[in-house]
């Protein structure tokens, strides 16, 4: 008789012995047993690609034990299952995946996405992701391999905000790739052609908005990593037609305010005196400019006076009046001045905070830093970009070049520096704290769009997170293990901003705490007996969303 290989019964071959021993005594292996398994198998892997692989693995095949691990140790996990290792998996997902993870909508679909939409399992989807894929974190166009990014964006929004996993709905909108070495891999999984662009690309996207609304009407829908005018287009065309944001666009806006608010505290002044450089023109950048013209505002600024507060520089130099190709969003920070360059920027306009957003590792120099602390007590320095190796500057230039002074932010984590006998905990401006809170708030009180508002609420919410032993630390986020938290108090920030401004489709609970304590999935929870889908559900009673 063929021999059948029994894993089991090649225990010295597999690492997980405790829990093996327990299955072979027919006894019940307990969740921290089975959590410690997984985290010693992960542990064995030697690069963080082959961990985000063993990670994506083990959510297919066992979402709640997956979220267990994840939650327990969010420090650990979260820099695995998005960036810095979601960039490498983008990078070569069509090398390593081969098992659909979400829908793709191209082109052949026109005419066809509200059929497509109905082959889709879940029935109730409350949480869309969707990318097309042209700006992927700061490593550019990727085509069909940015589906990495909505797949990871959706895993954080359970890991950090509580969204039910079932409920989640990743979208690739595949609409070709001007990268001409994707295009020429054999391997590559998306459409082979050039990007479909202007009025085609836009009715495409109608159509999908349309489906979506027509087939999950209380659902939320996020703009992922689309690029420059694309992404303010959509979003100018949706956020007052139905329940969106950009993350790129208001996220990074909201968790940089964040920051800038938690540094207040310990330059002890005051917002309306805060002046701003940024280092980049795109999205990102303009999104936070417009956050924080919009906070300065409330501090008492006229919007002129505001937006005298913001420079923008890009690669040609200061943005002027005069600066060629100025799109709708830059022409409103343009500066009516003679050119200038980076420093000679910072020289003149002598700016607190400086804010990059380039995708160029390295652009933020030592003469620059150097200045910047020069002219401040306590510069705040963000190098946004992503991944890790695309960060303006790293953690130790900052504070070697700024002499310890740099209050310093990153997109990506660093780790802690220790200089002259002290040490420095790097801020991890990440926007997993700020989406997954809004999201949970938006959908919790049914709100019928998301405003800038609710993100300068969230701004605040987070902000007030941040304590006074972090700020010792020289950090300006609270520590990625208490994101739920923080979630948490954003979704109430976001639910109490809409029912003021009479967008909350349903009343808001007495007790909005212990209301989100409810609705937040929970993979602590006992498991339902019965059902399809028993590993991945509560046991508790969960409030609609």
């Amino acid at each position: 008789m063929k021999h059948r290989f029994n894993r089991l019964s090649a225990p010295f071959q597999h690492p997980w012995p405790a829990v093996l021993r327990a299955v072979r005594k027919k006894r019940a292996v307990s969740q921290a047993a089975r959590e410690q398994a997984v985290l010693d198998r992960l542990r064995q892997k030697k690069s963080d690609i082959e961990k985000y692989l063993y990670l994506s693995v083990l959510q297919a095949r066992d979402e709640k034990l997956f979220y267990a691990v994840a939650l327990h140790h969010v420090e650990e996990i979260m820099p695995l299952i998005y960036t810095p290792a979601v960039g490498e998996a983008c990078l070569k997902f069509s090398h390593i995946f081969r098992e659909p993870q979400g829908l793709t909508i191209t082109p052949a679909d026109k005419g066809e996405i509200r059929r497509k939409l109905d082959q889709w399992p879940e029935k109730d989807v409350r949480s869309i992701v969707v990318t097309d894929g042209e700006r992927i974190l700061g490593l550019g166009d990727l085509g069909a391999n940015g589906l990495g990014i909505p797949v990871g964006k959706l895993a954080l929004y359970t890991l950090c905000g509580g969204l039910d996993p079932r409920k989640s709905l990743p979208v690739m909108f595949d609409v070709g790739t001007n990268n001409a070495e994707l295009l020429q891999d054999p391997l590559y999984g998306g459409v082979r052609q050039k990007r479909l662009q202007g009025k085609e690309y836009f009715e495409l996207m109608r159509e999908f908005v349309a489906a979506i609304n027509d087939k999950y009407p209380k659902a939320l829908l996020q703009f992922e990593d689309f690029f420059g005018d694309n992404a303010y287009k959509l979003l100018e065309e949706y956020r007052d037609k139905t329940l969106c944001f950009n993350d790129d666009i208001q996220g990074t806006a909201a968790v940089v305010l964040a920051g800038v608010y938690a540094a207040l505290r310990i330059t002890q002044e005051e917002l309306k005196d805060q002046r701003f450089v940024f280092l980049g023109a795109g999205t990102a950048n303009i999104g936070i400019a417009d956050l924080v013209v919009k906070a300065l505002e409330e501090a008492g600024l006229t919007n002129e006076e505001a937006r005298g507060r913001i420079w923008l520089v890009d690669r040609g130099g200061l943005v002027t009046e005069d600066s060629p190709n100025l799109t709708p969003q830059k022409k409103i920070y343009a500066k009516k001045h003679a050119p200038m360059g980076f420093l000679e920027t910072i020289r003149e306009v002598k700016p607190q905070t400086l804010v990059g957003a380039t995708g160029k590792s390295g652009a933020f120099t030592r003469e620059i830093i150097a200045e910047m602390a020069k002219l401040n007590g306590r510069p705040l320095v963000f190098a946004l970009s992503n991944p890790t190796a695309q960060a303006e500057c790293t953690a130790e230039q900052a504070y070697e070049w700024s002499g310890g002074k740099a209050l310093f932010a990153t997109g990506s984590p660093f780790a802690p520096v220790a200089r002259s006998g002290q040490t420095f905990r790097p801020g991890q401006a990440n926007n997993a704290y700020i989406f997954p809170g809004v999201a949970l708030g938006a959908l919790s009180c049914e709100a019928s769009r998301v405003t800038g508002e609710m993100f300068l609420a969230a701004a605040k919410a987070l902000a007030a997170e941040v304590t006074q032993g972090d700020l010792d630390a020289g950090t300006l986020y609270p520590p990625l293990k208490d994101i739920r938290a923080a979630s948490a108090k954003i979704a109430a920030a976001v639910m109490k901003t809409a029912a003021a401004q009479k967008l909350n489709g349903r009343p808001l609970p007495k007790d909005i705490p212990a209301f989100l304590t409810k609705v937040m999935y929970d993979p602590d929870a006992p498991a339902r007996r019965a059902g399809p889908s028993a590993a991945n559900q509560n046991k508790k009673p969960r409030p609609d969303l």
